[in-house]
């Protein structure tokens, strides 16, 4: 069973939560402000983290960034806002799900599945061989990635986009098929992959008007193969 940090300032809510985890034989660790759960990330090791965007020191989109900063656990985003737009900013900045309140706990039970799934599929599929694109070397064993020999400072979506790229050098790939390897989604927003491969661009030194590596084809897909 998995190891779950909740964030959660409001008592009821919180403690309905870790009876739920608990009886579904979850280890469950709560606290009710984001520098709680901040040095809570810090000195434990959990599977995924539930967090609350209303906290009461720091609001939890903050708190998201922050922790990403810190840790690649998986993320799952608890909120009253509905908002599409503020949503999609999340899923950018790095959560991995969000659930909408009110929500049962049985949607909660299903998504936290479907979250731990993809993060474990993540931990075991690596390829054994590193991969290299010209001055680019991929290990995806060590989940490290280095540019003309210096390592790479890459969150975990942006090592996967870079790694499922790699492994298919100079073939253009859809946008579809990036949302359904990389971000396990059947359908999804072109602006998340737009963000990532901005994010990734600026790490590898180069912009969408002088590429060097990443290459777009308008209406088509992406590529990464060497400079020429």
């Amino acid at each position: 069973m998995a190891s779950v940090l909740v964030v959660e300032d409001d008592q009821f809510v919180r403690s309905a939560l870790i009876r739920h985890l608990t009886e579904a034989a979850h280890t469950v660790r709560s606290v009710g402000t984001a520098l709680e759960a901040l040095r809570e990330v810090a000195h434990h090791r959990f599977d995924v983290v539930i967090l609350d965007l209303g906290l009461p020191d720091l609001d939890g989109a903050e708190a998201l960034k922050m922790l990403r900063g810190i840790t690649d656990v998986p993320v799952i985003i608890a909120t009253a806002r509905d908002d599409e737009t503020e949503i999609v900013r999340l899923l950018n900045d790095g959560a991995d799900d969000y659930l909408t309140k009110p929500f049962s706990v049985e949607h909660l039970s299903a998504r936290m599945a479907a979250v731990l799934r993809r993060s474990q599929a993540a931990g075991a599929e690596p390829l054994s061989r590193v991969l290299r694109v010209g001055g680019l070397a991929i290990d995806p064993l060590r989940r490290q990635a280095e540019l003309d020999g210096a390592v790479l400072d890459l969150t975990r979506r942006e090592f996967d986009l870079l790694a499922f790229l790699a492994g298919r050098p100079g073939v253009v790939v859809a946008r579809r098929e990036l949302l359904a390897e990389v971000w396990q989604q059947a359908y999804g927003d072109d602006q998340t992959i737009d963000v990532h491969l901005s994010w990734l661009r600026r790490k590898l030194g180069e912009t969408a008007a002088s590429p060097r590596y990443l290459h777009t084809l308008r209406g088509v897909g992406v590529k990464l193969e060497p400079p020429r």
